[in-house]
């Protein structure tokens, strides 16, 4: 059997009773991190003009909900809109070796599609497996490096296939129509990288729109519509196409041993998943070492070689960054405000920081290179150094083999609540707070999740 109908197959035949209770527990702490990003995505600057499209074009007077506004969109078009909402932020889970940020794809299709068809709890957990499973794999074949050397968003490319799962699993579709879900899939695999070069708001489209594709191909096999049934490992197909270094046994290879969901991190930081671990080494020395930031003279970062071109250059445009976007892809400013700050949040990615004086004063003291020794466990494992040295001459070195929120080094459960309720805080108030949180830790214990979802809008 070829890979697209295997994929198919195995999640056709994945069972809520058979999940591991740690896969069960991980995927509701998930939900609630994904709800909590969204939420507040919904409030940033790319949020807002989703939201007065939609308007435009009409809401749904039962359709599903856009989380943390009061807009009721169809399932297809509420999937877009909670997808851009929950990338806005950079502070969505992502899995090292794919590259990818599946909740920001994967939940967005599973909470619309189960306000499109009713879903039990145990369905919706079922579903997200899957589609966390189905794109990590997929993600992991087609190699990252390779896929960015091409101009590809890997969550964005990956994630649609990812999406008809998920929706395929909630509504039910059999293996066939599945495989056809994944072939309709194909064909709407996009995702461009050019959004560095203007620090423009496309990046957080792509997991919007892969949702939306995703769901529109489960959509369109359910009613008998066709797709090639050799999507990913084709002569034509996904893999051949957009990666120059595909590796097709890695689709199905440990399947669910262990479940993608387990090896998923969960981000402290806000900004790209290649700055975590650099930001962990620079907060760790200047604590560790009572270091003050007037005190710091130079700060020399080791970046992995996949992440040079998002993060570190070209150099003049990362060490002036002009929008949040730039910031969140600058690792002079993510060094910079977490030496001026202790952190890294959302409170320092803002217009006011960007065009700070101490900021890009100390964004000057960053310098960043390659370091081949870090290479050798990339991409199983994300490892930084970073080096300090102060105005006395001392130097401080400290090496991160696993940044914060990694599955080796995770954030506890008090950690994901408290981020959650920071993020939803000017959101909902604290009684909606803590009936979202009580409804996600109940969640295979749901009838029909659309009691979750009625607590999600304004």
């Amino acid at each position: 059997m070829k890979e697209t109908m295997r994929v198919a197959q195995n999640c056709c035949e994945l069972n809520f009773h058979s999940l591991p209770e740690k896969v069960i527990e991980k995927t509701k702490d998930l939900l609630l991190d994904y709800i909590g990003v969204a939420a507040r995505g919904a409030l940033s600057d790319s949020s807002t003009p989703v939201q007065s499209m939609f308007e435009r074009i009409g809401r749904h007077d039962r359709g599903a909900v856009v989380i943390g506004t009061d807009l009721s969109l169809h399932p297809l078009f509420a999937a877009m809109a909670n997808g851009i909402a929950a990338h806005s932020l950079e502070l969505d889970d992502v899995v090292n070796t794919a590259s990818v940020h599946p909740g920001v794809v994967i939940i967005s299709a599973a909470l619309a599609a189960a306000q499109a068809d009713s879903c039990a709890g145990t369905k919706m957990i079922e579903a997200i497996v899957a589609g966390y499973e189905a794109m990590v794999k997929i993600g992991a074949a087609m190699n990252p490096g390779a896929h960015y050397a091409r101009g590809f968003h890997p969550t964005g490319t990956c994630g649609v296939f990812g999406a008809a799962i998920t929706a395929s699993k909630i509504f039910n579709l059999d293996a066939s129509q599945t495989t056809c879900a994944l072939g309709i899939a194909g064909s709407q695999a996009a995702g461009s990288m050019e959004f560095l070069s203007d620090g423009s708001f496309t990046k957080r489209f792509h997991p919007g729109w892969s949702a939306h594709s995703g769901m529109m191909a489960a959509f369109l096999a359910q009613e008998g519509f066709t797709g090639p049934r050799t999507i990913l490992e084709g002569k034509f197909g996904f893999l051949n196409a957009y990666s120059s270094k595909p590796d097709r046994k890695k689709i199905l290879e440990n399947w669910a041993d262990p479940y993608e969901v387990l090896k998923t991190s969960i981000k402290p930081h806000a900004c790209c998943r290649y700055k975590q671990g650099p930001i962990d080494g620079v907060l760790e020395v200047m604590k560790e070492n009572a270091i003050k930031a007037e005190d710091v003279e130079k700060v020399t970062v080791a970046v992995l070689k996949a992440g040079f071109p998002l993060i570190a250059e070209p150099a003049q445009h990362k060490y002036r960054p002009a929008s949040i976007v730039d910031a969140q892809f600058s690792m002079p400013f993510g060094a910079a405000v977490a030496i001026l700050y202790g952190k890294a949040s959302l409170d320092q990615y803002t217009l006011e920081n960007i065009r700070s004086a101490k900021v890009k004063k100390m964004m000057d003291r960053v310098v960043m290179k390659k370091d081949p020794e870090l290479e050798k466990v990339f991409p199983e494992r994300w490892p930084a150094r970073v080096v300090i040295e102060t105005k006395d001459g001392k130097k401080f070195f400290k090496k991160i083999e696993h940044p914060k929120g990694d599955p080796e080094n995770p954030l506890t459960r008090d950690e994901i609540v408290e981020k959650f309720k920071a993020l939803v805080h000017p959101v909902f108030n604290n009684d909606r707070i803590y009936q979202i949180i009580d409804r996600v830790s109940a969640l295979e214990k749901m009838d029909d999740v659309q009691a979750l979802c009625e607590l999600l809008g304004k």
